[in-house]
Parts: C-alpha cells; structure tokens; sequence
C-alpha cells in the first residue's frame, strides 16, 4: 500500500495536476511592480466588497531578520459567505481559507501573481456536490479577474 501511494505521489508531482482541472498554481505576469500590485488588489477588493483580512510583506519579514529576500507579499482575503458554504462542504477547506494571493519580483525584475487554482480544491478535499463544485468554479474565475485586474498598469 505504501508503495501504491509512493507512486502515486511521486506520479503527481511530476504531472502537476495536469487534469481537466488545469494546474495547481496559476501565475499572471504583473505589469506593476510588488507594491502597486498590492495596492490596486486592495482597492479592487473593497470595491468588490471582499473581506481584506491581511497583508503579509515577507520581504520586510526578512529584513526583520537580518536577511534579504526580493519583493514577495501575500495578501489575504475572503468572502465569509462564501468560505462557510465550502467549509460546510467539507471542514478541511479552513486550511485553504481565507483566499491568498502572492505577489513577488524574480532575480530578472520581472513581477509576478500567484495563486492556487481553487478548482484543486476539489481534488484536495474530495468535493464531489455539485453545488459545492459550483461555488469552486465561481471562485476560481473570480480569483482569475482580481490577479488580471491587479496585473494591469
């Protein structure tokens, strides 16, 4: 049995979750860099009327710390009414909520945005209802509309 899940395990890893479900992670190439992305999801979420929870500047983390990481900040977010229906789908989706969406600039200046592709969840967290699935995908294009928005000069 160890074996079996080994394999699957190392099988996945390789693949991605390269399924109908697309990729664990979805990146956007930001036009702005780090702190106006950050600021304009930030505005984008409260004229949305999201919840912004947090904003987490690990760069300044780490200078905290005595060490030195490029711009990377994650911004925490949510929709409670969302996030309860999906926690009521399946509890384990606590350790996926709030949403978060991370910003950060690579070694050749170049900003980017990520997140994990909600539609994983439902692998992840075994959601099989279909009003559960529903909510993941409308979840998944919203996610797709704020790094796209976020992304733009």
């Amino acid at each position: 049995m160890k074996k079996l899940f080994l394999i699957a395990f190392i099988g996945l890893a390789l693949v991605g979750c390269d399924n109908k479900k697309g990729a664990f992670l979805e990146i956007v190439e930001s036009q702005n860099d780090v702190p106006t992305g950050v600021n304009k999801l930030v505005k984008i979420l409260k004229e949305k009327g999201l919840t912004h929870f947090q904003t987490i500047d690990h760069a300044q983390n780490a200078k905290n710390a005595d060490m030195r990481l490029k711009p990377e900040t994650v911004v925490v977010f949510g929709n409670p009414k969302m996030g309860t229906l999906l926690m009521q789908c399946n509890p384990s989706m606590g350790l996926d909520l709030p949403l978060r969406i991370l910003f950060f600039t690579d070694y050749e200046g170049k900003t980017t945005i990520t997140y994990t592709n909600p539609e994983y969840w439902s692998l992840k967290h075994n959601i099989k209802d279909k009003k559960c699935l529903g909510i993941i995908k409308k979840a998944h294009i919203a996610m797709q509309n704020l790094a796209q928005e976020a992304a733009k000069k």
